[in-house]
């Protein structure tokens, strides 16, 4: 009879390397969230400053 090779360490390995790179993912997801509402409050502030023309 043949023994099946024990390959538990590769599963471990391709969770860790699944979960580390989905964590990556997030944060990004997060940080560009981030700087999407900084930019819209800065467009916004440079709307109300903009002063208006007249005609």
């Amino acid at each position: 009879m043949e023994i099946t090779p024990d390959t538990s360490n590769y599963m471990i390995a391709g969770f860790v390397v699944s979960f580390v790179t989905m964590g990556i993912y997030i944060a990004s997801l997060y940080i560009r969230n981030l700087n999407l509402k900084r930019d819209i409050e800065t467009l916004e502030s440079m709307q109300d400053e903009k002063p208006k023309s007249k005609k």
